[in-house]
């Protein structure tokens, strides 16, 4: 299984990762369209917890493994990487049935107040108008963000006059987009942290590689899934920062491509010295990256308009679907690893 010995085979399958996982940066193009569908949360749900299962399951059974030099075969090392899955998984578990409990019992006693219904519909049929600038234009923020209390937040605010609106709707119509001066601050620092971000992930696809093909698919396989939620939800901020779709897609893609420079350091590296500290970083932000910014997320997508016990229920099923898809996954590739041949 290990491919150390050709290098043409190891720059081959780290290119072809790199390139597949790149591809997910476009996808934004294709699924912006869909994105106003009733279903599409409950399609993004469950990317999410493919990609917490495939991420969080991808450190504690190889890369964090691998950096202590653990042989899942010799050192009997994944009963326990299962118990460790296990806990996080209960608790997830507990909590949720929790939450769900005490909102439809928080629901039941609302329900007592007439009052508080009416002015409920009240907002409904009187939404709250956008604040006004000083100039005369209007004030548009990111409608993507919600506040952990359930409230819409408001993020990246810009001010745009009545004429640069107009000259934005032209601009937008030949995919010309805006001048880079007068996109938000916020794009560019998307931007530039995602292309890090990527640098790390290809670091971790070309070490990966220069142990086993086994072990660079696996790494793959949960980038991939982390990416595509990811690269569209960066996709839909720099839309909102001002940017058009052709722009949108250019800087998306252009930091994606990071992830080659980190894939040839990562190559370079591990076949000339020991990848150990490489999969130790790597499986470190796999767990952050899981857990403390992909598991919030998915907890978000809960506080919808239309809350009752059939559309908890719903999400909480899709939301286990992924986290035990993508841990099966990765389980079945560190069991088998030996057996399969490629």
């Amino acid at each position: 299984m290990t491919i150390g010995s050709n290098p043409g085979t190891i720059w081959g399958f780290g290119f072809l990762a790199v390139t597949i996982i790149n591809l997910a940066s476009l996808l934004g193009l294709i699924l912006t369209p869909l994105l106003k569908k009733s279903y599409f949360p409950k399609v993004l749900t469950y990317f999410v917890g493919l990609a917490i299962g495939t991420l969080f399951s991808n450190a504690i059974f190889q890369l964090i493994p691998e950096a202590f030099g653990f042989d899942p075969k010799v050192d009997n090392y994944i009963e326990k990487a299962v118990a460790v899955f296990g806990g996080f998984y209960i608790l997830f578990f507990v909590e949720r049935i929790l939450k769900v409990i005490l909102k439809i019992y928080n629901q039941a006693g609302h329900n007592d107040s007439e009052s508080g219904e009416q002015n409920h519909s009240q907002d409904k049929t009187n939404p709250p108008k956008p604040p006004s600038s000083s100039n005369g234009g209007t004030c548009y923020a990111n409608s993507a963000v919600i506040e952990s209390n359930g409230s819409l937040g408001f993020d990246s605010i810009s001010m745009v006059s009545a004429q640069e609106e107009a000259v934005q709707s032209r601009l937008c119509k030949c995919l010309n987009g805006r001048p880079l001066s007068k996109i938000g601050t916020i794009a560019w620092m998307v931007t530039l942290s995602d292309a890090l971000h990527n640098f790390i992930d290809g670091l971790a696809i070309g070490a990966s590689f220069t142990l086993s093909l086994l072990q660079g698919l696996s790494t793959s396989i949960a980038i991939l899934c982390e990416e595509f939620p990811h690269e569209l939800g960066d996709f839909v901020i720099l839309l909102n920062a001002g940017m058009s779709t052709r722009q949108a897609l250019f800087f998306n893609f252009l930091s994606a491509c990071s992830c080659y420079v980190g894939m040839a350091f990562g190559i370079l590296v591990g076949n000339n010295f020991a990848p150990n500290i490489i999969f130790a970083v790597a499986g470190g932000m796999f767990l952050y990256i899981s857990l403390a910014d992909m598991f919030p997320e998915m907890n978000d997508m809960l506080r919808e308009k239309v809350t009752g016990r059939k559309t908890d229920l719903t999400f909480f099923l899709i939301q286990n679907a992924g986290l035990l898809t993508g841990f099966t996954a990765i389980l079945m590739i560190t069991l088998y690893a030996g057996s399969i041949q490629l």
